[in-house]
């Protein structure tokens, strides 16, 4: 067998993620499919290894995606955290962080505040957060 097989933990779960990076940060997605995608399928594991378990020969990594400052400093780094199962082949593709955003995005629309996009159960929190860093910016 040549190369890798990409798989899913939960196959319906993850391609939601997908769907809103795709709508929400097209740079992100494109660099997934176009880039990542093909590399871990090439036996190229991009990112940070995480963690090993030599009993069940497996490896987990995550793949910081690119994002913007002030989105990643309001949410959080996105992330892709996959294992591979190098006796079996295969990279199961576990999540992409921070789920809670991206899901409740491809749920219904976000809302945006001063060009970041905001959570609709926590909009008053995201608001402050985005004010006290462009208050901290322009001192």
């Amino acid at each position: 067998m040549k190369g890798y097989v990409l798989d899913y933990v939960n196959e319906n779960e993850y391609r939601k993620l997908e769907r809103a990076i795709k709508k929400y940060n097209m740079l992100a997605f494109k660099k997934l499919n176009f880039e990542y995608y093909p590399a871990l399928r090439n036996g190229s594991f991009l990112g940070d290894l995480v963690s090993t378990n030599k009993k069940n020969g497996t490896e987990t990594y995550e793949l910081k995606l690119p994002g913007d400052k002030m989105f990643i400093k309001i949410h959080g780094e996105i992330k892709l955290i996959y294992t591979v199962h190098k006796n079996d082949g295969v990279v199961m593709l576990e999540t992409i962080t921070p789920s809670d955003i991206l899901l409740e995005g491809h749920r219904s629309e976000l809302t945006t505040y001063k060009g970041i996009m905001i959570s609709k159960a926590n909009a008053s929190k995201d608001m402050f957060k985005i004010d006290l860093l462009n208050m901290l910016q322009n001192k």
